[in-house]
Parts: C-alpha cells; sequence; structure tokens
C-alpha cells in the first residue's frame, strides 16, 4: 500500500512552515556556489558557546553522565537558574518551580498541553514568534491574535486583555524582549498586564528567552510581579548554546506534578551533557564574557538602527532588547517575501520577511537579525540601499 494519497491529520495543513527556511536554504545554496551571503534571516548568536560550557560538556561525557536524567532536570542545575534569578532580578524561585526542557520550545510545548483543551484560546500579539501560535494549534486550540502597534510598542497591554478577552480565551501570552521586534514590557506594564489576566482568571505565560539581551535598560522577569506567572526561558540566546537545545519553565509549585508527567511522556529528559554544561553558564567568567557580547549586541544595534532608517524604512519603536529590528517597507512592496527573494538573489543578503510573524503587516515588514559582525552589517547596508536604489 502506498501513503502518497493518505490524508495526514487535519491539525498538519493548518501549521505553516518558515518562510525564512526556504530563503535560508538557497542562501546555502547560493553560498555553496560560492556567493557571498551575509545572513540576516537567522535567529542565533553568531558567536560560539562560551568555552567554560564546551570544557564542562566534554567534561560531562568524560565522566560518563550520558544517561536519563530526572524528568524536570538535574538538580543542581535547577538550584544554579534558582540561584541565578535572585543574585540578577532579587526574586526568590524555589528550584521544585524549575522544570528544565529541550530548548524552550520544550517548554512551551509542555504549556500547550497543560493549558489548552480544544476550541480553547491563548492571546497574543501580532506579530509574534511564529511556534507561538503553532503549538497551540497543535493541542487543538487557536491563537487570538491581537493586531499591535507602535502605539504599545508592538506588546499586548492590560486594555487589550480587558477588551478583547472572550469566552474561550484561556491564557493571554507576551514575550519581553520580543521577537520579531525588539521591543521590551516593563515592570510597571507586566504588573497592569498581569491584574487584568487575573481579574479574567486567565492564565500569564511570559516568554522571555532573549532576557539578558537588553540594551539601555535592565532586564526584567515577570516573576517580580506574578509569582503565578509561568515563565518559558532558554540557555540559546544570551548564554549562546542554541545547539545544546536546553530550556527551562518557571511554574506556580501547584502546576508541578501536571508538568512533570506530561515532560516524562512528551521527552523523558532534557538532553544530560547539555544540562552538565549548562552549569558552567553562571560561572562569573562566563558571565563577564557574555556581557562583552551583549555590548557588541548594543554596538551593532546602534549602527544598524539609524542606517536602515536613513534608506527610508519605518522603524518607529527603538529596540532595546534582543538582536532583530522589524522594519516596515510598505514604500517599497507589498510582498515582502518576493522582496526578500530578490534581495537575496541580486545582493547576497538574507532577511525574514514578516509574513512568518503574523497577519497584520506581514506583506510590507522584514526582520533584519544584526546576529553578524558590524563588517558584515556596514556591507550588507551598503548592497540593500543599492537594491533600493535600482528597485526605485
Amino acid at each position: 500500500m502506498s501513503l502518497s494519497n493518505f490524508q495526514w491529520a487535519n491539525r498538519v495543513a493548518d501549521i505553516a512552515p518558515f518562510h525564512v527556511m526556504d530563503l535560508l536554504a538557497r542562501a546555502r545554496q547560493l553560498q555553496s556556489e560560492g556567493r557571498d551571503i551575509i545572513h540576516m534571516e537567522i535567529g542565533e548568536p553568531d558567536f560560539a558557546s562560551p568555552p567554560q560550557v564546551i570544557e564542562a560538556g566534554r567534561q560531562a561525557l568524560q565522566d560518563g553522565h550520558t544517561g536519563y536524567t530526572p524528568a524536570a532536570g538535574i538538580p543542581a542545575l535547577r538550584e544554579a537558574i534558582a540561584k541565578h534569578y535572585q543574585r540578577a532580578y532579587g526574586v526568590d524561585v524555589d528550584p521544585a518551580r524549575i522544570l528544565v526542557t529541550p530548548g524552550a520550545s520544550g517548554a512551551l510545548l509542555l504549556l500547550a498541553a497543560l493549558l489548552v483543551n480544544p476550541g480553547d484560546q491563548v492571546m497574543m500579539a501580532d506579530p509574534t514568534y511564529p511556534c507561538n501560535r503553532n503549538f497551540m494549534r497543535l493541542f487543538e486550540g487557536q491563537s487570538q491574535l491581537m493586531p499591535v502597534g507602535a502605539e504599545s510598542h508592538f506588546q499586548l497591554n492590560a486594555e487589550h486583555i480587558r477588551q478583547h478577552w472572550g469566552d474561550k480565551t484561556r491564557a493571554a501570552m507576551l514575550a519581553t524582549p520580543s521577537n520579531p521586534t525588539g521591543t521590551l514590557v516593563n515592570l510597571e506594564q507586566l504588573a497592569e498586564i498581569s491584574q487584568a489576566i487575573r481579574e479574567k482568571n486567565g492564565a500569564f505565560i511570559c516568554d522571555e528567552i532573549y532576557q539578558g539581551l537588553t540594551y539601555g535598560v535592565e532586564a526584567q522577569t515577570a516573576l517580580s510581579v506574578n509569582d503565578d506567572a509561568f515563565v518559558i526561558n532558554s540557555f540559546s540566546k544570551y548564554f549562546g548554546m542554541t545547539g545544546w537545545r536546553l530550556g527551562w519553565l518557571v511554574a506556580p509549585e501547584c502546576a508541578m506534578g501536571e508538568l512533570e508527567k506530561l515532560a516524562q511522556n512528551v521527552f523523558l529528559s532534557a538532553t544530560t551533557p547539555s544540562q552538565y554544561a549548562a552549569l558552567a553558564a553562571f560561572q562569573p567568567d562566563t558571565l563577564a564574557l557574555l556581557e562583552e557580547r551583549r555590548s557588541e549586541f548594543a554596538r551593532r544595534r546602534d549602527y544598524l538602527l539609524p542606517a536602515l532608517r536613513a534608506l527610508g524604512m519605518s522603524i518607529p519603536v527603538t529596540p532595546e532588547g534582543a538582536f532583530y529590528i522589524y522594519a516596515g517597507i510598505d514604500h517599497l512592496t507589498d510582498d515582502s517575501f518576493q522582496w526578500c527573494q530578490d534581495l537575496l538573489e541580486e545582493e547576497g543578503v538574507a532577511a525574514t520577511p514578516g509574513l512568518d510573524f503574523g497577519i497584520a503587516g506581514s506583506r510590507t515588514t522584514v526582520r533584519f537579525a544584526y546576529a553578524a559582525s558590524i563588517e558584515q552589517l556596514e556591507e550588507a547596508v551598503t548592497r540593500i540601499a543599492r537594491f533600493i536604489q535600482k528597485q526605485a
């Protein structure tokens, strides 16, 4: 029997692919043919993992740490994460409320399974990271997308919650710093949002995977204002450990038993050598290195932001975190995917079309990642300017 005519589950058709992956594949093909490609599409730090982390991972393998761990993670790492919250943010978090996951995606997967029944809705900003809405669909839920703009720094606010919470809304999710916009939600706003969600008897999910990568403002956590928030975090971005596939989830004590049960069934445990390697991420010398890298990201932002504005791109809110600039190009095109394809083919600059991040404005926006050297960014701006001039 051939499966060529087999009908896959309905959810598969509703989960869109990352359009940027087509661009990335083409960019790599062009590179293999000898083209010089500048990558501004990938949401990944261009720095290697800290050497202390690499050495700790190597030592873990030599020490035979290759078996399963408890589903919630090794106790030493859960304790290290808790100490990090106290040291960096002045927040006391019981290690028993921390669950180590295979990347932040593993944490989001568990939350979707925990919170969403068929037909339930989770309110989130449009634009947002595509997996946020796709994971809800995976569990037969729905993403309740709220178009947001410069007036709210491209973020949900308390007024959105109060005005648009419906009978099927179960939770609200925000990201600070945000992908794709790089914008933040400050503590006062987080407190207002938390209160609005409490009034609706809903759950509050906060994606903090770019925590630590802030420029000109101190990094914060929603746990400072809401001890019952579900907070997702990751070792991928600030800590530079993308390929180690390690994240964590902080949850209310009352939810931990169910979350651990789900973890046992979904992935059993996070990768063991990665967990031991991550212990080195909190060493003082590692943190000093990571702060140097954060300063370099700030320098890149401070170059690229005015450069793109000088090219006529609309960036009404200065991004204060992550490593993205979300630019409006409605004066240049009404098809950002085609625009990105042409930019790649003609000038060798890869960027991400807004189509990956939502519906509102998706065809006239582009995300530029500044996870590349200043020299590469300068060359990219020269090429983009030339491309725009040719298109005029």
